[in-house]
């Protein structure tokens, strides 16, 4: 790797810089500009709606059945301070950036900082080499972390829709259980089954109990939604009215 650091980040970030000026003004703060070296809050200004139409513009092609709500939640956790300062350790970009004293390189930088530091960079390629360069660097990054959200979120639906369904049309409240456990503490694997008013229903694997049980929420449904459909959805009994009280005797 180069002992140049303008170089060494360009590396780091998978993309070489025709105007090298670009990146060293997206890694400068305020706290660090002079008369001849602007700061980047220019290029954060730039750089966040890029990604904003990036991300967009993805998950509109990617995922043509997608809600619009749905994918406004998955826009909002990736495009979010937390999501980018992720990348932003990933790549090692808080290395290269330009501070004042008062911000020490020694320390801890805020996450407001870090994300700015991103979408700089986002804007400084977009300048540099165009929107396709641009989106090709977001999604690069990205890309992983929208398709894991999107799972989690479809995921998280299942246990809920399952609740939903089961409440309404059995007045029951589904419950799981945990029938086997596999593997070493830090790979293991559950297999969880759901099960409604002592009946077994579907069953799920996964690398956490809480995966483990969406996956059975989502075979539970299909199972139900079958018997509906088939018009074999049968509610439990309801239970035996209790008895009314024995009659008093007359009074004397």
């Amino acid at each position: 790797m180069s002992d140049d650091p303008l170089q060494r980040c360009q590396e780091l970030l998978g993309y070489s810089f025709r105007d090298p000026a670009l990146l060293e003004i997206a890694l400068t703060h305020s706290s660090s500009r002079t008369d001849q070296r602007p700061s980047n809050e220019r290029l954060e200004f730039l750089g966040d709606a890029i990604l904003g139409m990036a991300v967009s513009e993805y998950l509109f092609n990617a995922y043509p059945d997608e809600q619009e709500g749905e994918m406004t939640k998955i826009k909002s956790h990736v495009v979010s301070q937390s999501a980018l300062v992720k990348i932003c350790r990933r790549i090692g970009l808080r290395d290269f950036m330009l501070v004042g004293k008062g911000l020490s390189v020694k320390r801890p930088l805020p996450p407001s900082l870090l994300a700015n530091l991103f979408e700089a960079v986002i804007a400084a390629i977009y300048l540099d080499g165009g929107l396709a360069a641009a989106n090709k660097f977001i999604l690069d990054h990205l890309k992983d972390e929208i398709e894991i959200c999107r799972r989690n979120q479809h995921e998280q639906n299942f246990k809920s829709l399952l609740q939903q369904f089961s409440q309404q049309r059995l007045s029951l409240t589904p419950g799981y259980r945990v029938l086997r456990e596999e593997g070493p503490d830090h790979v293991k694997t559950f297999h969880v089954i759901s099960v409604i008013n002592g009946k077994e229903f579907g069953s799920g694997w996964g690398r956490s109990k809480k995966e483990a049980e969406q996956r059975a929420a989502e075979e539970t449904l299909n199972i139900l939604h079958a018997q509906l459909e088939a018009g074999t959805l049968i509610p439990p009994p309801r239970p035996p009215e209790p008895p009314p009280p024995p009659n008093e005797p007359p009074p004397d």
